[in-house]
Parts: structure tokens; sequence; C-alpha cells
């Protein structure tokens, strides 16, 4: 049996439509809590996107989705990653794959937690630590280049 050429009739994956609306949702509650302005008709054509989630496979050059199958990348793929969900977004007639996974916070130690910064005017700025940075002093490098070009412009 052949399916017919109607665009109803195609297999779309049921999570491209549940963004679609989330993304809906949280652009209505950002206007109503008065963060941006209303969300717009976006037009057929211009930063399409959809987002993807379920089994996503990785290789390494190609990515599989759910009811799209492997799809090949001209780059390396990391290995040993299992995504979250996957947006796929056109920009410029190509298209890019974005992927989203969970990770694992790592603490870092810090070896000094708050430093305060003195800008002065001798020097460009002096750390609570006592490091100093000396400014620039582009000024009096520069002078007689400036009063050379300010007599030329006289004349």
């Amino acid at each position: 049996m052949v399916k017919p050429n109607n665009y109803w009739y195609y297999e779309v994956s049921k999570t491209a439509p549940q963004y679609a609306l989330r993304y809906l949702s949280s652009a209505w509650k950002r206007c109503f809590s008065k963060v941006s302005g209303q969300p717009r008709f976006k037009k057929k054509g211009r930063d399409d996107s959809f987002t993807l989630d379920g089994s996503i496979s990785v290789g390494f050059n190609q990515i599989k989705l759910p009811r799209i199958g492997w799809i090949k990348t001209y780059e390396i793929l990391p290995d040993n990653i299992n995504p979250k969900s996957v947006t796929i977004s056109r920009t410029s007639n190509r298209w890019f794959v974005s992927f989203k996974e969970e990770r694992e916070c790592q603490i870092t130690e810090k070896p000094v937690d708050v430093v305060g910064v003195d800008l002065g005017i001798k020097t460009l700025a002096t750390l609570s630590t006592g490091e100093v940075f000396d400014g620039a002093k582009s000024y009096r490098k520069l002078e007689s280049k400036l009063s050379r070009l300010q007599y030329r412009a006289q004349a």
C-alpha cells in the first residue's frame, strides 16, 4: 500500500508539537509577567527548528532520531553521551543539531573566595590580595606623535 502524498498523513514524532506548545506557553508566561512582549507568529521557512526526545543514539558521525532514522553529520560527534533531547534548526539553508544532556555538577576549589578591586589614578587596578595592575599610559607614550599630527592638521 502506498501512502498518499498529503502533508497531514506523514508520521511525525509526538514530541515535536509538544515542545512547540511548551515554548509557546513559556512565551505567554513571559509576556504576562512583563518580561517580554507578545509572542509573534513565526513564518514558515524562517528560523525553522524542532525539538525531539526519546530514544536518541549517537554514533561516530551520525545520530539516530525517532521516526527519522540515522542522519549523517559532517562533524565527529562526542562519544559516550546520552542526549536528553535534540533540537534541529535551520539557519541559512543549513541544518544544525544541538544536544541537551544531563551532567553532574563539578565543584571546583577556589583559592580566594572574594577579591575586592580598587580602580585608581596612578595604577589601573589594585586587588585586595595586594596584586597591582599598571595602566597602559598610552597618552604619555604617544604625546609627541599627537602633537606632531595636530601641528600638521593646522598647516
